[in-house]
């Protein structure tokens, strides 16, 4: 009896304490900050979940894909140039008197563009002229004495011959026959002169005939002809001006000597060579198309803008050219048949020779190392070696990338 009576003691006890203690638990759970506690961790649990679902879903990627017939072209910005220029004046200094031509005006090999005042020089031409009459006159007098002279020897060298020979025989005396020798020599000594005058008279007409060149000259250098057809680029002068000697009168072009001159930067120089293929495009006319070919590369570099001189030979110039007028050309350095391009904004650590590019490896990113070729005008690059085989190159940067993340092609990139 007792110890039922206990049993139903302890029963009566433990259900009033868990009854105490199921209206603690109930009190604490109405209380707010459990509530508010409570929310925080599911808040925290549920962002997890997604921050872990989110960063490890597969990544949406573009990649690049193998391209056929692609053109390398290097853009270089210069000007219309012409390559025979000529600054043309008088050797000589005057007056100019007559002008010719003007600004634009075309002319062709030998045409008169000026002259200067020719009094004072026509005169000495004249004068030089007159000095030549003289030198001819003492020439043919110096060609008679000599003859004069070769006569007289010849006669007193026979009469002494004579004389000579009747000395033997008495008829003459020895006297006579000294006489005769005396004037044979004196006549050979004239015969020397004489010659000599002659020598003398052919230098001075030879003087005199150069100094009639040279004066002639002086006058023709008193009229300025054109060197070659061409186009007058500017006067320089005007009528009255009294020049100098190398004053410059005109500024002349050579017809069909136009050439663009291209200023390319130094790092995409180094595949251009004479002859290539250009594009190019004036300022005031970029409607049109011009082309040419690379006619010379400039031995010498801006070193201060870095810069190499490409010259264009033009192949259909338009027929009004203005030197110095801006042009945009495109050198085509090479023709790829097949090649796999990477935008240079999708490389890391770019150096020009080499860079990482992300890739797609089943299905999985990867950071790797490759080589690069040409470099195109629109900033993509030749993808040349260092790619595993069955990779494709990302083409466009996430900040979501990392290595050894899921990615999912999804298109190639930007061609």
């Amino acid at each position: 009896m007792n110890d039922a009576t206990d049993q139903g003691q302890a029963t009566a006890a433990l259900v009033k304490n868990d009854g105490a203690q199921s209206g603690r638990l109930a009190a604490t759970i109405r209380r707010p900050w459990f509530k508010v506690m409570l929310l925080v961790i599911v808040v925290i649990a549920v962002t997890a979940a997604g921050f872990f679902i989110y960063t490890n879903r597969p990544i949406s990627v573009h990649v690049a894909s193998i391209e056929e017939n692609v053109p390398i072209r290097v853009f270089g910005l210069g000007t219309v140039e012409a390559r025979v220029r000529s600054n043309v004046g008088f050797e000589v200094g005057a007056t100019l008197v007559e002008l010719n031509v003007d600004h634009g005006d075309r002319v062709q090999e030998g045409n008169v563009l000026a002259r200067l005042h020719l009094g004072e020089q026509e005169a000495k031409v004249a004068k030089a002229k007159a000095a030549v009459t003289s030198a001819e006159a003492n020439t043919k007098k110096a060609d008679a004495n000599f003859e004069r002279a070769r006569v007289v020897f010849a006669q007193k060298q026979e009469a002494n011959r004579r004389k000579q020979s009747l000395v033997d025989q008495n008829i003459v005396s020895e006297e006579s026959a000294e006489e005769a020798q005396r004037e044979e020599d004196v006549a050979d000594a004239d015969v020397s002169v004489a010659m000599s005058e002659t020598e003398i008279a052919k230098a001075t007409l030879a003087d005199a005939h150069a100094q009639l060149i040279f004066e002639e000259t002086m006058l023709r250098h008193r009229t300025l002809v054109a060197p070659y057809d061409g186009i007058v680029i500017e006067r320089h002068k005007e009528l009255g001006t009294v020049v100098k000697s190398g004053d410059p009168i005109f500024t002349l072009i050579e017809t069909g000597t136009y050439w663009g001159l291209a200023y390319v930067d130094e790092a995409r120089a180094g595949f251009i060579r004479l002859g290539q293929k250009v594009d190019a495009r004036l300022r005031s006319r970029p409607q049109d198309a011009f082309t040419g070919t690379v006619a010379r590369i400039g031995l010498e570099s801006d070193r201060v803008t870095e810069e190499r001189r490409v010259f264009i030979k033009g192949d259909n110039p338009p027929e009004r050219v203005y030197l110095g007028e801006q042009v945009e050309f495109w050198i085509t350095v090479a023709q790829l048949d097949q090649s796999l391009f990477v935008p240079e904004a999708a490389v890391q650590g770019y150096d020009r020779l080499q860079g990482k590019v992300w890739t797609v490896e089943a299905g999985r990113l990867h950071l790797r190392s490759v080589i690069f070729g040409h470099r195109t005008e629109d900033a993509r690059l030749e993808v040349v070696g260092g790619l595993p085989k069955g990779a494709d190159v990302v083409t466009r940067l996430d900040k979501r990338f990392r290595e050894g993340r899921a990615a999912r092609i999804i298109g190639t990139g930007p061609k």
